[in-house]
């Protein structure tokens, strides 16, 4: 089981900005498109953003313009930049590979917009 590493998140008020990192194995994220998912309360995971090998990424319209992802060939580590937060961006975030595989799944890192 190979599992990611995901840290960063916290307590932020809304219009604030948080930048969460995933370290992932290097046999992992060196031949994988990565990205990050988060899982509302209640509801399933879904794909926030991903980027390519080659640093192309697609972001979820409810995201779009907000949140930048990005990645670190050197460190085996992928990025969330996420600014101008909602109440709605609160959720538990993972990192996994594309498609995700479920034995990759970390434990996530929560983040909660709220004043």
């Amino acid at each position: 089981q190979v599992q990611m590493v995901e840290s960063g998140g916290g307590l932020v008020q809304p219009g604030g900005s948080l930048r969460l990192s995933c370290a992932a194995p290097g046999n992992i994220f060196s031949v994988n498109a990565m990205a990050w998912y988060r899982q509302l309360p209640g509801k399933e995971r879904g794909l926030v953003a991903a980027i390519t090998r080659g640093g192309n990424s697609t972001y979820a319209d409810f995201v779009k313009g907000r949140f930048t992802i990005s990645r670190d060939d050197a460190k085996n580590t992928v990025y969330l930049q996420m600014d101008s937060l909602k109440p709605e961006d609160t959720a538990v975030y993972y990192c996994n590979i594309v498609p995700f595989r479920v034995t990759c799944w970390g434990q996530g890192t929560q983040v909660t917009v709220s004043s």
